[in-house]
């Protein structure tokens, strides 16, 4: 018989259909067996009244995979308004183990319980609750294709195997290439500009490698990562108005079309401003209102400290209506090699903040080559090093003036969902203590 899903079974009132998925939970009910099957459209209740049919789960535990094959009767109190009356078991795959963890109950999310919530990753994603995350993370993936596709993006996937750190510095990950020191990609910046010169428009959404070491709620040592790079734009305010566009664009339909799951999840309600138009502050100007505000003098911090961070968050959810804010124009100090400077001392770049996390950075690009050796070279870089060739060649042969972004795709879901770590966000997250399962 042709399978049904557990969603349809409404559809088929009356008619005798086949069910197949994980025994999801057992109740037993005066002599009246209630049992629960999953599959991957949700849970269906099966009455089972048979003494014989029951026998067949004698000593078989959540987890067993089973085909139910009976009649479809209306019920109102059933998930989805329908059960399963005269049920025959078959037993497909036997689990006879007990579980460790009970996956028809709530998941707890407690900073405390974290070690065991990703020790048991393999089973509580089992759990309809703890899905729901990671349906949504992959509509938000979705949803950022979409918008990018619709706007002439080109998807390109990079290497992650580089003979030099994108950035330079020590967080980076080494290991022996064949008799070469390789490393693992920290972004893919070189190749997205590259792209520049061929398409124009590009995107990546793929894995980053960061030796941070550090053990908190925003980092993690692999993450996902979207990165965007588009050429001939005007100024750095045509690439905060696009990345900021998408932003929301993702935001407003991961809210439409998951508000369901989300009310269940107990997300945040969404803010975001009237105008479309995404409020920036400079990074001095923040610093100077969050010294005002909080008697605390950051004023000479090159970059936002994330208390600082959580503050302007809050300040624009209270007094713009909005959980989005662009931190702008970092000190010259601050920035990178490849990072278009501004006479005034700053430069050209800007940090989207949501919900009190920075999630993208947001920078013009110098796309002049005998500019880039130079800043290159004011960097400490060796200009001349094998991993740096095919890069500065596309800066030889012409580029277009260039901005983009690269957004945690992890932090993303973090704030969407309201969840406390980054972690949670992660089907198998590594960070400085776990490189498991």
């Amino acid at each position: 018989m042709t399978r049904t899903l557990t969603r349809e079974l409404a559809e088929h009132i009356g008619e005798i259909v086949t069910i197949q998925g994980w025994l999801h939970k057992k109740r037993l009910l005066g002599g009246l067996n209630f049992l629960s099957v999953r599959d991957r459209s949700g849970i269906a209740q099966s009455l089972i009244e048979d003494k014989e049919e029951i026998e067949k789960l004698r000593g078989l535990q959540i987890g067993t995979v089973v085909s139910f094959t009976g009649t479809v009767v209306a019920d109102e109190r059933a998930p989805g308004g329908a059960e399963l009356h005269d049920v025959s078991v078959q037993v497909d795959v036997s689990v006879t183990d007990e579980p460790p963890i009970e996956i028809d109950k709530p998941i707890s999310h407690k900073s405390e319980n974290l070690d065991t919530l990703f020790e048991y990753r393999v089973l509580n994603v089992r759990n309809l609750q703890e899905q729901k995350i990671f349906k949504i993370r992959g509509s938000l993936t979705r949803y950022i294709r979409e918008y990018l596709q619709a706007n002439e993006f080109v998807e390109i996937d990079t290497p992650k195997l580089l003979a030099e750190p994108t950035e330079g510095g020590a967080e980076v990950f080494k290991l022996d290439y064949f008799g070469k020191t390789a490393t693992l990609a920290q972004s893919p910046q070189f190749y997205k500009q590259i792209m520049v010169g061929a398409f124009e428009r590009v995107y990546e959404i793929g894995h980053s490698y960061r030796a941070e070491p550090s053990a908190t709620t925003r980092h993690l040592t692999e993450l996902t990562m979207l990165d965007i790079e588009m050429g001939f734009v005007k100024d750095h305010d045509e690439v905060l108005d696009t990345v900021g566009d998408m932003t929301q664009q993702v935001l407003k339909r991961v809210y439409d079309e998951h508000a369901a799951d989300l009310k269940t999840l107990n997300a945040p309600e969404l803010k975001l401003p009237e105008d479309g138009k995404v409020p920036r502050f400079t990074i001095a100007k923040i610093h100077e209102m969050y010294t005002a505000a909080t008697k605390t003098d950051v004023t000479d911090e090159k970059d936002l400290t994330p208390d600082e961070e959580r503050w302007i968050c809050d300040y624009a959810r209270k007094e713009l209506g909005t959980d989005l804010v662009y931190a702008t124009d970092f000190p010259a100090e601050a920035g990178k090699f490849y990072h278009k400077f501004k006479d005034d001392g700053t430069v050209a770049w800007g940090d989207l903040l949501f919900r009190g996390l920075e999630i993208a950075t947001v920078p013009l690009r110098e796309n002049n080559y005998e500019k880039m050796i130079e800043q290159m070279t004011a960097a400490g870089l060796d200009v001349t090093h094998e991993g740096f060739k095919y890069y500065l060649q596309a800066f030889k042969y012409g580029l277009p003036q260039h901005g983009g972004c690269g957004l945690g795709i992890d932090r993303l879901v973090q704030k969407t969902i309201g969840l406390a770590n980054v972690k949670e966000a992660t089907l198998f997250p590594r960070d400085i203590n776990r490189l498991t399962p």
